[in-house]
């Protein structure tokens, strides 16, 4: 039987960095989570030990912090798109290399109305991201957002489903609709306004999300992508996960209560998942092939 090495990738995951640029009385902080993935002629290392071809994980993660120092590390997708390059063109033997980078998102603290120089508190869990890979001349970004919970009191519907001796769900034409949304969209090569375009799709998928009456989470999920791709002609593509965040009606008649839409139960989990991809048809010269953008990473 012949057994062979199949594709592979190694780095440093989740590098916590933070960055203060204290030129003038105003700090501005930047707070980054950065993981480096290499991929490239590591066979020696895998079949015989020999590491003579590995860049050390500790050398990649000094590389994350050496290079927020010697330039700033502004848009998260330059910042990417700098490591991964300098990996690739550093190292003969590292053909490919994958760039993840989570921005943590930081409010300045109001006092007396006015925001501070430099005092902040974290404004939650939701991040901005990116997915930068870098293979010999060529680059992929995916781009998006994480942790965006969104929750509509009505507009939301949910019936006509198949009904069978498990079904116990009962239908209907008044819901809260709650989720906490992630989004990846596939940039067309080439260079963007990353921090413009990131902030009219945040706009885009939440002005969608509050306006489409929605009679499924699926139905939100297409009008959301479709509204994005409609809109920004540099995305190809655009990848959501919408949990469902259930929250199920409490009945209060055992106490001679009505509950007419008023008192929920939030559930925590089992919740339904529900994920899809929006894309441009093949004619359409915006779609352009995705090649590596989406390898290894979550579908959605």
């Amino acid at each position: 039987m012949a057994i062979t090495l199949g594709p592979n990738q190694y780095g440093k995951a989740e590098v916590r960095l933070v960055t203060v640029n204290r030129a003038g009385p105003v700090h501005h902080v930047k707070d980054v989570t950065v993981s480096t993935a290499l991929r490239g002629r590591l066979e020696r290392t895998h079949l015989t030990g020999d590491n003579a071809d590995v860049v050390a994980t500790d050398t990649q993660k000094n590389t994350v912090f050496a290079f927020a120092k010697e330039q700033p590390v502004g848009e998260i997708e330059d910042f990417a798109l700098r490591l991964g390059r300098h990996f690739v063109d550093e190292f003969s033997h590292i053909e490919q290399a994958r760039i993840l980078v989570d921005e943590h998102g930081w409010d300045r603290i109001a006092v007396d109305g006015t925001p501070h120089d430099h005092s902040f508190s974290r404004s939650g869990d939701e991040r901005r991201t990116t997915a930068v890979t870098v293979a010999g001349e060529r680059t992929w970004v995916v781009s998006g957002v994480t942790g965006l919970v969104l929750l509509k009191s009505t507009g939301s519907e949910f019936h006509g489903f198949p009904r069978d001796r498990y079904t116990t769900l009962a239908e209907t034409n008044d819901r809260i609709l709650a989720t906490a949304l992630t989004a990846r969209w596939r940039y067309r090569s080439g260079e963007h306004d990353w921090a413009a375009c990131c902030t009219d799709v945040r706009r885009i998928l939440l002005e969608t999300f509050a306006t489409k009456h929605s009679l499924s989470l699926q139905q939100t999920l297409y009008a959301m992508g479709e509204a994005v791709l409609l809109a920004r002609e540099e995305i190809a593509e655009i990848r959501l996960s919408l949990p469902n965040k259930h929250h199920f009606l409490v009945d209060l008649s055992p106490f001679g209560l009505e509950n007419d839409n008023e008192v929920f139960y939030a559930a925590d989990r089992p919740y339904g998942l529900i994920e899809g991809t929006v894309q441009r048809e093949n004619g359409d010269p915006a779609a352009e092939d995705p090649g590596l953008a989406w390898h290894t990473l979550a579908a959605f």
